[in-house]
């Protein structure tokens, strides 16, 4: 058995709780929130141990894992301790508000050994990965430019700030929405290296963006749109999609769909001349605990197998979430001009 905690009993990490006490694999013997409401709870009505200090936690549980769901500020300073006292980690995104903090501590976990996995959910959704199998065979030919979105209902009102308001917690909507959409464009294409005409705009928040908007370019030289609003009222949820133009054809891919275009047909892949359209339901691995949606489970339950087998090569990893934090580095970096 596993033995594991959680620090930050969010939305996030309240998800990690269920899921985590669901795997057989796992035993979780505390938790740690700063809030009082939430521990009291916690000590009511769980058999967890409960703490308000996350070190007070690390030192005493004799723990070999560690979920880390608080507010992006803590991040850095919680991953450090906890890779200090040896333990394996899952990190909620985004990994860091500094990229060179992010890469010190991506080193010290692989010259450690340790299991480390960011908590960026769609490289764990069956559409995605689908569409990086297929992107691996080439079947677009040359790919020449993309248009990578998200949009969903947030911020819809001018109000009091959270922590997701400030820049210096939470980071705003570039880091904790456009992250997600960014990793997404690293996972599936390649990592942007540059950017140009970076547009963070302010709708309803005034300490940090609603919206980003920029041109992106790989090391290949395939050009990219990034689109992302999260003060957007005619999405329900937060809503990913990435479309991929190639000589041969196109993809646009999303949480429920994968989209396919050829303009010949391919019959390594089986594919016809035209469209090809492939559901989430067709693709979706089945998961032993289902909650908010199966990659929530198939990341923590990825998570847990790493450390079983001493899987270093972990495909969500702190060096793979801090490249996704220097790109939002450059279109900080970029706005600014």
């Amino acid at each position: 058995m596993i033995k594991t905690a959680i620090i930050g009993l969010g939305k996030m990490g309240i998800s990690h709780c269920a899921i985590l006490g669901a795997n057989s694999n796992v035993e979780l013997v505390a938790v740690c929130d700063a809030s009082n409401f939430v521990i009291d709870g916690f000590k009511k009505y769980s058999k967890y141990e409960c703490f308000k200090d996350y070190k007070k936690m690390i030192d005493q549980m004799n723990l070999d894992a560690i979920i880390i769901a608080s507010p992006t500020k803590f991040h850095e300073e919680m991953v450090s301790y906890a890779l200090d006292h040896n333990l394996h980690i899952f990190c909620e995104k985004p990994f860091s508000l500094d990229y060179r903090n992010g890469r010190l501590l991506a080193e010290k976990a692989q010259k450690l050994k340790r299991i480390n996995q960011v908590g960026f959910h769609n490289r764990f959704l069956g559409t995605f990965i689908e569409a990086k199998k297929i992107l691996k065979l080439n079947p677009l030919g040359e790919i020449y430019h993309f248009l990578a979105e998200s949009y969903g209902p947030v911020v819809l009102k001018e109000k009091g700030g959270t922590w997701r308001s400030e820049r210096s917690e939470g980071g705003g909507c570039l880091f904790d929405y456009a992250s997600h959409t960014i990793d997404l464009v690293n996972f599936l294409i390649a990592k942007p290296i540059k950017v140009a005409g970076t547009q963070l705009k302010h709708i309803f928040s005034k300490g940090v963006e609603d919206a980003v908007y920029s041109s992106l370019i790989t090391q290949s030289g395939v050009s990219g749109q990034l689109s992302v609003n999260w003060s957007d009222d005619t999405y329900r949820k937060m809503s990913t999609q990435l479309t991929i133009l190639g000589k041969k054809g196109k993809i646009i891919v999303d949480a429920t769909e994968l989209k396919i275009y050829l303009n010949e047909d391919n019959k390594s892949l089986g594919l016809s001349k035209g469209w090809t359209i492939n559901y989430i339901t067709n693709l979706a691995e089945s998961v032993d605990f289902y909650l908010r949606g199966e990659e929530y489970s198939a990341q923590l339950d990825y998570f847990i197998q790493c450390i079983k087998t001493g899987n270093l090569n972990n495909k969500s990893s702190f060096e793979n979430a801090t490249e996704t934090d220097e790109v939002i580095q450059l279109l900080l970096e970029d706005n600014i001009k």
